[in-house]
C-alpha cells in the first residue's frame, strides 16, 4: 500500500472511531441512575434513614429527558433531601428545576448552591479541565437568577446552608448541619461555622459544592459526621482502569464520586476523620454535553446505625455497600 493511501485510510478511521465515541459519550450523558449507599452513622437503636443526594443538575427547560427522570425519583419517599448546587445552566430554569423536584419539596432539605447557580455558563475549552488551575473564576459572566431559586427552596422549607449552621429533627433523629458557599469561587466562609460539631445531635452533617481539601479537613477536624459534596461530575470522562481524569479542585482523582473517607487513609472512629460522599451529578456543561464511563446520577444514602463496637479487623469502606 502506498504511503499516501495508508494515510488517508488511518486518518478516516481516526475520524470514524471519533465520531463514534463522540456519539457515545452524548448518549451516556442521559443514561441517568440511582445509585445506593449505605453509611453507618447512626447511633444505636435508630431506624434507618433514607437521604436522597442531588447535585449538579444544570438544568435547561429543553432537556426533557431529565426532567422525567427527576421527577420520578420523589417515588423514593426518601426522609431527607441533600442539594449541593450547580442547579441551574439557563435563566429561565429555576421554575423547570422546582416542576421537576415536585413532591420533593414536601420533604425535609438542605441545600448549598454552586458557581453554575450564580453565572450563566459559556463555551470553553475542555481541555482546559484537564490542565493545572490558573485560579482564573468567570464571574464576569451575567447573572442567573439564584436568588429565585434560592427563595423557592426556603419557602418549601428546605435549610439554606449558605456559610450556616442549623438544626433540624428528621423523624426521631436530629441533624446538626454546616454548610459552606461554593469553595471553587472561594466564597466559603469557614470561619462562619468553624468550631466543635453539636455533640447533643445524633447526626452531624457538613454540605459543600466542592469538596476541596481545605473544607473537608475543618469539617473533618470539627467532629462532622459525614460531608456530602459535588461540583467533580465524578470526572465526567473516565478512562476504564484510570478512572477520572480529574476533579476540577484538589481532591484526588481516586476519589472523584462515591463514598470514601477523609483522610483517604483514616477509619471509621479515628478521631478528626469523617465519611465523605461525592457524587457524579446529573448534568453537563449544555455546552459539552457529553460523559464516557461516568453515567449521570442521583445518591440514595441509606443511614444506618453504627455497630455496637467496631471488629477488630474491618475494612470500613468495603463495609459500606454500594449499590
Amino acid at each position: 500500500m502506498r504511503p499516501l493511501d495508508l494515510l488517508a485510510r488511518t486518518a478516516t478511521a481516526g475520524a470514524v472511531g471519533g465520531a463514534a465515541l463522540t456519539a457515545y459519550a452524548m448518549w451516556e450523558a442521559r443514561q441517568f441512575v440511582l445509585r445506593t449507599v449505605e453509611v453507618p452513622l447512626l447511633p444505636l437503636g435508630h431506624d434507618p434513614l433514607k437521604v436522597l443526594h442531588l447535585s449538579d443538575i444544570h438544568m435547561t427547560p429543553g432537556q426533557r429527558v431529565k426532567q422525567d427522570w427527576l421527577r420520578g425519583l420523589a417515588a423514593l419517599e426518601p426522609d431527607l433531601v441533600v442539594n449541593t448546587g450547580d442547579n441551574l445552566a439557563h435563566r429561565d430554569a429555576v421554575p423547570v428545576v422546582t416542576d421537576c423536584l415536585g413532591e420533593l419539596l414536601d420533604v425535609p432539605g438542605v441545600f448549598v448552591f454552586g458557581s453554575n447557580d450564580y453565572y450563566e455558563p459559556t463555551l470553553r475549552n475542555p481541555v482546559r479541565y484537564l490542565l493545572p488551575d490558573t485560579g482564573k473564576r468567570h464571574v464576569d459572566e451575567p447573572q442567573l437568577p439564584w436568588p429565585d431559586l434560592r427563595d423557592r427552596y426556603a419557602a418549601a422549607g428546605w435549610l439554606d446552608l449558605t456559610n450556616r449552621l442549623d438544626t433540624l429533627k428528621v423523624g426521631r433523629t436530629s441533624f446538626a448541619f454546616a454548610g459552606v458557599d461554593d469553595p471553587h469561587l472561594r466564597m466559603d466562609r469557614l470561619d462562619l461555622v468553624a468550631g466543635p460539631a453539636d455533640a447533643g445531635a445524633d447526626v452531624r452533617l457538613a454540605v459543600t459544592h466542592a469538596p476541596y481539601l481545605r473544607v473537608l479537613d475543618q469539617f473533618a477536624a470539627d467532629g462532622y459526621d459525614a460531608v456530602v459534596a459535588g461540583h467533580t461530575h465524578g470526572g465526567q470522562v473516565c478512562l476504564p482502569v484510570v478512572g477520572a481524569l480529574t476533579t476540577n479542585c484538589d481532591l484526588e482523582n481516586a476519589r472523584a464520586k462515591g463514598l470514601h473517607r477523609h483522610p483517604a487513609d483514616s477509619r471509621d472512629g479515628d478521631p478528626g476523620s469523617t465519611w465523605l460522599h461525592v457524587s457524579a451529578g446529573l448534568g453537563t456543561s449544555p455546552f459539552a454535553r457529553i460523559r464516557v464511563a461516568c453515567r449521570p446520577e442521583a445518591t440514595l444514602l441509606t443511614f444506618t446505625a453504627r455497630p455496637a463496637s467496631p471488629p477488630a479487623s474491618t475494612d470500613w469502606e468495603g463495609a459500606a455497600r454500594l449499590g
